[in-house]
């Protein structure tokens, strides 16, 4: 379902643009992608956001707020995502990541002059 409406593309392009800037080796709640987006308790149209978008997004460092990987376990996509995350150095035991050291804690500076709303 494409996204429709001058203000859920307004939402996605917030959505799109933080995930963009999780760096590598890090990851990021949707709670925390959806707070930064200025969408504060809408972490559930951050998954509607990357289910439906086409962009090529590190849609993988995205994860529940507890750390773990929110795709069923043993789904192509779960393996794909702890594949992903592997890669780039992040530790998965069981389908989950520690929070405390992978994080993605950005800095208000990057933040302020990187963000485009």
């Amino acid at each position: 379902m494409p996204i429709s409406s001058p203000s859920a593309l307004r939402n996605a392009v917030r959505i799109e643009a933080i995930v963009s800037l999780i760096p590598v080796g890090r990851v990021a709640s949707y709670g925390q992608v959806a707070d930064l987006a200025g969408l504060p308790g809408r972490a559930r149209l951050v998954g509607k956001v990357l289910r439906q978008t086409d962009k090529r997004l590190p849609w993988h460092r995205v994860v529940s707020t507890t750390g773990t990987i929110s795709l069923p376990k043993g789904s192509a996509g779960f393996t794909e995502q702890v594949g992903r995350l592997q890669t780039e150095g992040v530790v998965v035991i069981g389908g989950r990541i520690k929070m405390k050291e992978w994080q993605w804690q950005p800095d208000l500076t990057e933040l302020l002059f990187t963000l485009p709303f």
